[in-house]
């Protein structure tokens, strides 16, 4: 039978775990009829006790677990070791997260598990779509951060594509995630985030492995007892996780528009001379190999230093250089090609001829990035 573990992260929650591990062990669980549940708790060893509850619960429930920190760490490492002890101790097929003050309504369980079923991998509560809420008693300030915050981390992390208009509650705490061929595939170790921005990087790190997502509707529930897991750091947090992940996934691409852009300035400075002194064509493609030879040099050491070509290496980093020159081969031919043919049809002048240089260099760039990260580097290692 496959194995669902939810994983519950608590400090300070002794009057709520009580009621919950009751309530999910005799009105939930025994309602799923083809999962196997279990209930793992990870306590930072709250000084109100709420691990001794969990200790004396185990007795009562063979399927409860408790794994205990030694110190408050935050709800990021009490998920990821959590994530860690599902799979590894518990052969977990899916991990729920969830919270022990019933904000996270216990029957939405049951709903995310057939979900699963039906082929997600990743259910997702929202309380943005039809169904779903925020509490009613929430202020202006909390409901005004908790929208502002996931709209923020849908625009950086999703905008422009469609994962921006499908994922509607990015910051949410409810999820079931699929551990065959996603969980399992992340690296658990090198988590930037361990506090509430955990929630974005994982989110992210599904949609990269390719995960089905479903969302269902969450009425959030009012917290009534314990703490909140919420600080005064959230915000800047969750701004901090998005755009480092934002800009990981493109720092290549990132890091070649800006060595672009300096080699841009390098072309269009040599272009302006010699054009001056010599025929166009020549004048253009002199001081495109200017900007090759700056291009190759500021990637190899900047944007591909994980496995560059190396000076030591020298007939290495010549044939390197000879390789990136025929790879840029495809751009030069499209920026002459826009240059010739431009004058061609619109004259020639200084801005006519400066203005078809740059779009030739722009369109060009595409080209040069395909080529840099499928050929040049790619097929170099160390």
């Amino acid at each position: 039978m496959k194995k669902a573990v939810i994983v519950i992260p608590t400090y300070n929650e002794v009057e709520s775990i009580d009621k919950m591990i009751d309530h999910l062990f005799t009105k939930i669980f025994p309602k799923i009829t083809n999962w196997h549940c279990q209930l793992l708790i990870v306590d930072d060893t709250s000084p109100d006790g709420t691990y001794k509850v969990v200790q004396k619960k185990q007795k009562k429930y063979s399927d409860l677990f408790l794994l205990l920190n030694k110190e408050k760490s935050g709800i990021g490492t009490a998920y990821v070791k959590g994530f860690k002890e599902a799979m590894n101790k518990l052969s977990a097929d899916v991990i729920i997260e969830f919270d022990s003050d019933f904000q996270h309504p216990p029957k939405d369980i049951p709903v995310m598990l057939k979900e699963i079923d039906n082929g997600a991998d990743y259910v997702m509560g929202s309380r943005k779509i039809k169904g779903g809420s925020n509490p009613k008693g929430w202020g202006f300030k909390r409901l005004f951060f908790s929208e502002a915050g996931g709209l923020m981390a849908r625009f950086i992390l999703f905008f422009p594509f469609k994962n921006f208009f499908k994922i509607t509650d990015p910051t949410t705490g409810l999820k079931a995630s699929r551990v065959k061929g996603f969980v399992d595939k992340m690296d658990m170790d090198n988590i930037y985030s361990l506090k509430f921005g955990y929630k974005l990087e994982f989110l992210f790190k599904m949609v990269l492995l390719g995960a089905k997502i479903k969302e269902i509707p969450l009425k959030f529930g009012l917290r009534t007892l314990g703490e909140s897991k919420i600080s005064g750091q959230t915000a800047s947090d969750i701004l901090k996780t998005v755009i480092f992940l934002r800009f990981k996934q493109n720092e290549k691409l990132i890091k070649v528009m800006i060595v672009g852009g300096v080699g841009t300035i390098i072309q269009m400075v040599f272009f302006n001379i010699f054009r001056l002194k010599m025929h166009l064509s020549l004048a253009q493609n002199l001081a495109i190999e200017l900007a090759v030879v700056s291009n190759f040099t500021l990637n190899n050491i900047w944007t591909f230093k994980d496995h560059k070509f190396s000076i030591k290496e020298f007939f290495k980093l010549v044939a390197g250089f000879v390789k990136f020159n025929l790879a840029s081969i495809g751009s030069i031919i499209i920026q002459n090609v826009i240059l010739l043919l431009g004058i061609k049809l619109l004259g020639r002048s200084f801005l006519i001829e400066n203005s078809l240089v740059v779009v030739g260099i722009l369109i060009g760039l595409i080209w040069n990035y395909l080529m840099y990260t499928r050929v040049v580097w790619k097929t170099h290692k160390k």
